[in-house]
């Protein structure tokens, strides 16, 4: 039976979760309709690009939600404030761990050639305004720099392994030491 979707942004999350689940080049057209509910006249009237429009539409739906969320906060807000509200933004939106990064998983296959700009720009932009924000608090530059990338890395490698491992508490743990680590600097 297919679902009845009235906006574009219900269709958007309801493929961006099978690409999570499937990844880009395992969701075919017909994989996407079963998972979904929606017919593939449905897709193709809000995607008329087909699967490639698709993920360039959620991923620029995830950046937009990111920069609104954390990235602006950081280069805007008091940097203590807004450091402490991206731990908990970043545990919210990945749902401490069981919820993959989909442009992460993008840059891990043949994806990440389809759509390089984008997913270069939010892993820089993330690091960029945490390292700003660092800055800002009183981290030399170099360190705000290190710190900025090992709360990237950590925070993309605790949610591959925490998938892998089917054991979300290595998400929350690595992040609890990231946050630890950067509190400590900023002292």
């Amino acid at each position: 039976m297919t679902r009845t979707v009235f906006e574009k942004p219900d269709a958007i999350a309801l493929v961006a979760e099978v690409f999570r689940e499937l990844g880009y080049e395992g969701a075919s057209m017909s994989s996407i309709t079963a998972r979904t509910g929606l017919s593939k006249g449905s897709l193709y009237h809000f995607f008329p690009g087909g699967k490639e429009e698709m993920a360039a539409e959620i991923m620029a739906n995830i950046d937009a939600w990111f920069v609104t969320q954390m990235f602006r906060p950081l280069e805007e807000n008091e940097p203590r404030a807004a450091i402490a509200l991206m731990w908990e933004t970043t545990n919210t939106y990945f749902r401490s761990g069981r919820r993959i990064c989909l442009i992460g998983a993008f840059a891990l296959d043949e994806t990440r050639d389809r759509f390089a700009g984008a997913i270069q720009d939010y892993f820089k932009r993330w690091i960029e305004a945490l390292t700003g924000a660092l800055m800002r608090a009183g981290v030399g530059a170099a360190e705000a720099r290190e710190l900025a990338e090992e709360a990237v890395v950590g925070i993309q490698g605790a949610l591959m392994l925490a998938r892998a491992l089917g054991n979300d508490a290595i998400f929350e743990r690595t992040l609890e030491r990231l946050k630890k680590r950067a509190e400590t600097k900023l002292q």
